[in-house]
């Protein structure tokens, strides 16, 4: 079984349309669906979920981390999938993850493309196509077997921004086989909308070099929070 894993804060609007969209994609294959939602969630109701086929999970405690650490003990699954819930994957997305497995990779990303047409925004997608500099981002939705993925501590709950970038550095310490699927999900550029290119781009720049340099995380999230708004925070 597939569990895919949604840590959400006030997405109800993108789960209204992404949750039937990826139950129609689980037909041939095992799924469950988690949305584990923040302790600061305020956008409910979700009456509009299928209780049967998608489980809700009110997180005690704040950080995305903590959310999909929360959902995994819940997962009957024994592979994982982390999705962001403004992510759109393809329609061979679990067929894609199953093929990946089979070849012998224990876990995996995906390539992306954003949800708005622009040359700028194009070039930064091709990276994602390629092992480099910002590799294991959350919107490349990662996918891992389970045991492996326990065995490497979970994700660290103390790590309140980048925990994705945190994860992929253990990842990589213990030479996990890990592969980038070339089969683009479709990301919200809504970050780039309330902000402006040139803004983004240097601040996760930035943000990146100083995980790297080994910033503590409470440092980087007030920095992040001073130099990019997010849509999600105001959301009803």
């Amino acid at each position: 079984m597939i569990s895919i894993i949604i840590p959400a804060h006030n997405e109800r609007q993108n789960l209204t349309h992404l949750l039937p969209y990826l139950l129609q994609l689980s037909s041939a294959i095992p799924v469950e669906v988690i949305v584990a939602l923040s302790c600061e969630n305020h956008d409910g109701p979700y009456d509009f979920l299928d209780s049967n086929s998608v489980q809700l999970l009110k997180c005690p405690g704040r950080g995305r981390a903590v959310q999909m650490n929360a959902a995994v003990e819940r997962a009957k699954g024994d592979i994982l999938v982390f999705l962001h819930a403004d992510v759109v994957p393809p329609r061979s997305f679990l067929q894609d993850i199953v093929q990946a497995l089979d070849e012998g990779y224990v876990a995996g990303f995906f390539s992306y493309k954003f949800d708005k047409d622009s040359i700028l925004l194009k070039i930064n997608a091709s990276f994602t196509a390629k092992d480099g500099f910002f590799t294991g981002g959350g919107d490349q939705c990662l996918f891992i077997k389970k045991p492996v993925f326990m065995e490497l501590g979970r994700f660290d709950e103390e790590q309140v921004l980048m925990e994705d970038f945190e994860f992929f550095q253990r990842m990589k310490r213990q030479d996990i086989n890990y592969t980038i699927i070339k089969n683009d999900l479709i990301v919200s550029a809504r970050k780039y909308s309330v902000n402006s290119y040139l803004r983004v781009n240097l601040a996760n720049m930035l943000l990146v070099l100083l995980f790297k340099f080994g910033y503590s995380s409470q440092r980087l999230k007030a920095l992040h929070d001073k130099l990019l708004r997010v849509s999600y925070k105001t959301n009803t």
